[in-house]
């Protein structure tokens, strides 16, 4: 409430500002209601999934020597669609580096208009 007191006259002038004190209680009652809302917010779901009995399978370094017939000049092209994480697709460039393979091509699809 914003009102001058002025003992020299009988009314009281009313002043034209903004109180922005409400506003601002108003607004950190909402900041701690949603700073504690947030980490509530968030579940987590413990998940076991089953081991697997496949086998292992061979090593990409060896199926690719038997494949190129030990040729290490040999083009390899490397596809992967959107699903796949950028993290596996470098590893497995780093695994084809790692055999030797320097020569790596990525395959795009073009899109039709």
């Amino acid at each position: 409430m914003s009102v001058r007191l002025d003992h020299g006259k009988d009314e009281l002038d009313e002043v034209h500002e903004i109180n922005v004190t409400p506003f601002i209680d108003v607004i950190l009652v909402l900041l701690i209601i949603f700073m504690i809302a947030a980490p509530l917010a968030t579940v987590d779901i413990s998940v076991d999934l089953p081991s697997s009995t496949a086998q292992q399978q061979q090593q990409l370094s060896a199926v690719l020597e038997q494949t190129t017939n030990g040729d290490k000049q040999t083009r390899i092209f490397l596809r992967a669609d959107k699903v796949v994480p950028y993290g596996e697709l470098m590893e497995v460039m780093n695994l084809l580096r790692a055999a030797g393979f320097l020569k790596i091509a990525l395959v795009g699809l073009e899109k039709t208009s």
